[in-house]
């Protein structure tokens, strides 16, 4: 049975829904106040929902659709990579929002003028808050950006339509 890439570009899109959204009721159930590097990863999730179902609805442009979820999803392994190391070597990195502001900072910053509730920053970037099977939401967002990495090289790979 060979599975169709609007399928495999619909769980794409499915499975960065459910991160986002896991993150999001993480945060609310158990208080987690979001970082510059938290907000960030939101939108490269919400990034990925768009190309995703972009993917799904237009599958004659599967490649660009994939060479797009496969950058964004990588940007998502760097971006929680960064906040892991800060986590884990708190005493050798710089805490965001203090110094001159980067480019994710400043974005962070503006997206959160028009999009508050989902984008203001209220966190530390190497506070590690919450903890499952030894990795911090950090982590597991790498884990799943990776995932994500991987399913958008095999769509940008594979051979044949459908």
């Amino acid at each position: 049975m060979r599975i169709s890439h609007r399928v495999v570009f619909g769980g794409l899109a499915a499975v960065s829904l459910g991160a986002l959204s896991g993150a999001l009721a993480l945060g609310e159930v158990f208080r987690l106040q979001p970082c510059y590097w938290c907000n960030f990863q939101r939108l490269l999730y919400m990034m990925l929902i768009f190309f995703g179902l972009g993917g799904a609805v237009f599958p004659g442009w599967r490649r660009p659709w994939a060479l797009l979820s496969g950058l964004t999803a990588l940007g998502g392994v760097f971006a929680a990579g960064k906040q892991s190391w800060m986590q884990y070597a708190p005493q050798d990195a710089v805490e965001c929002g203090f110094g001159d502001p980067t480019l994710v900072e400043r974005l962070v910053d503006w997206l959160s003028g028009g999009w508050p509730s989902m984008f203001m920053v209220t966190g530390l970037c190497k506070d590690k808050d919450w903890i499952f099977l030894g990795l911090s939401l950090a982590n597991w967002s790498g884990v799943c950006f990776f995932a994500l990495f991987c399913v958008s090289l095999w769509l940008l790979f594979r051979r044949g339509k459908g």
